[in-house]
């Protein structure tokens, strides 16, 4: 019998019985040393939404404890990691809920969705324009993993030209022809009227949606940042904005959260949701179906899915 924590007693009564493990509930807030099993647990769930210091106290357990984020992103954890704990991330619990958000931002953005809302609440019925539409424009997925496919699949029947940029070219999928790489994105920006950045935060990718980067994009062009605050240049954005030139929808920002008196809240053509991609009702039983997984794997003696950090 293989010992694994998660967080509550809701998760307990959720994720069930698993044969070969025996469950407790830890919710990683204080030392596993301090507990009575500490020395037996070989997988921990971190709870959803709290500290990211809290991996620091899954040290002391089972040779090669390994901790079970709830989130896709795990940029934040790594610098509390211990030494001789692995780590592992949600892929696939998050991508129908941040695939949603993305696009719903996105119509939102270029169909006027925030100036309506602002004359609802003015009572104003506004004169009839042309706006822009989705259909018919050059959308390009920067980032193009589990959750930019996810986007991808959503926004084909939008009837829209679609380009997937990742780290390097591969070869693509049902849902475009190739994977370009982030060097190609100098020949390929002039040609996009909409970015959907989608990538991990890295050493590599802070930062990467710059000044360069905007002003390579064509007048009237959109960006959709549903991946970290710091992969956009906030002061690059903010002037593009102020100008007029560009519109932006994100559900992240640098910083984060955002000040009430940051400039970004009142920059036209700005749409900002408070990072809720993931903060739906479907996160819950994919988690649970990806924890049952992780758990049978421990049982039977096999490596877990989703490594990130191995320790």
């Amino acid at each position: 019998m293989r010992r694994a924590t998660v967080p509550d007693e809701q998760w307990l009564a959720d994720i069930g019985p698993v044969d070969g493990i025996e469950l407790s509930v830890w919710d990683m807030s204080i030392p596993l040393t301090e507990t009575s099993w500490g020395a037996e647990v070989g997988y921990a769930v971190h709870p959803y939404l709290t500290p990211p210091n809290r991996v620091a106290n899954a040290a002391g357990g089972a040779p090669g404890v390994t901790v079970q984020l709830l989130t896709a992103g795990y940029d934040a954890h790594l610098a509390h990691l211990p030494a001789g704990v692995s780590m592992c991330n949600a892929a696939g619990v998050h991508d129908t809920a941040t695939a949603e958000l993305a696009v719903t931002l996105l119509l939102a953005s270029v169909r006027g969705i925030p100036e309506f809302v602002a004359a609802q609440a003015r009572g104003e019925w506004l004169p009839i324009r042309i706006w822009p539409s989705l259909a018919d424009s050059r959308v390009l997925i920067l980032g193009y993993g589990r959750i930019g496919q996810a986007i991808a699949r959503r926004l084909a029947p939008f009837e829209v030209a679609l380009t997937a940029v990742a780290t390097t070219r591969r070869p693509g999928d049902e849902w475009v022809g190739e994977v370009w790489g982030v060097a190609d994105l100098p020949t390929l920006l002039p040609n996009t009227d909409v970015v959907i950045a989608i990538l991990p935060l890295t050493d590599h990718t802070q930062g990467l949606i710059d000044a360069e980067f905007l002003a390579a994009l064509p007048d009237g062009a959109t960006l959709i940042n549903v991946a970290r605050g710091p992969v956009v240049d906030t002061d690059a954005l903010l002037a593009e904005l102020n100008s007029g030139r560009l519109r932006a929808a994100a559900d992240v920002t640098d910083p984060e959260p955002l000040p009430a008196d940051h400039p970004l809240w009142s920059a036209p053509n700005m749409l900002i949701s408070p990072h809720v991609g993931g903060a739906t009702d479907a996160f819950r039983p994919r988690a649970v179906r990806l924890i049952r997984e992780q758990l049978r794997r421990y049982a039977a003696g096999q490596e877990f899915v989703h490594v990130v950090a191995s320790g």
